[in-house]
């Protein structure tokens, strides 16, 4: 995970649209940007409908909500249509964004290690600077938690 003080990796990468979203668009405005596992599974599906219902309190705070996810631009659609998520899901299948923010670890699922997206948080300032960092975070509580840090 990257420490608080650091200048956040910039990205370029495809939205749910298909538009490529860089980190420097967003300059002006504070940054939730979170990372998670997987589009659709019950934990995910949670913390995105939890960022969506308090999507108008980080608008009034000039916050904006990022998801990033290794899943296709085709499965963010249809993520945020099913949901109407009101923020960007990017996506990054090749793990550029996903490593620059160092959230891909080793997973332990029921005795069997595999490789994946550990579910972290990052706030960035209006200058892109990481503010905080939560890792491990939990799915269902990390929109409140991430609101109640502006």
């Amino acid at each position: 995970m990257l420490e608080a003080g650091t200048k956040a990796p910039d990205f370029q990468l495809p939205d749910q649209d298909g538009t490529v979203r860089t980190l420097e668009e967003y300059k002006g405005k504070k940054v939730i940007l979170y990372f998670y596992p997987r589009d659709n599974t019950p934990g995910c599906t949670k913390q995105a409908c939890g960022f969506g219902e308090l999507y108008p309190q980080f608008m009034e705070k000039n916050a904006i909500v990022i998801g990033v996810s290794k899943d296709s631009v085709a499965s963010h659609k249809k993520f945020e249509e099913k949901f109407q998520l009101p923020f960007t899901l990017l996506s990054d299948p090749e793990l550029t964004c996903i490593k620059a923010y160092d959230v891909w670890k080793e997973k332990n699922n029921y005795g069997k290690k595999s490789m994946g997206v550990e579910r972290t948080t990052y706030l960035i300032s209006e200058e892109g600077i990481i503010e905080k960092a939560f890792g491990r975070v939990r799915a269902a509580e990390n929109p409140a938690k991430m609101l109640e840090q502006l």
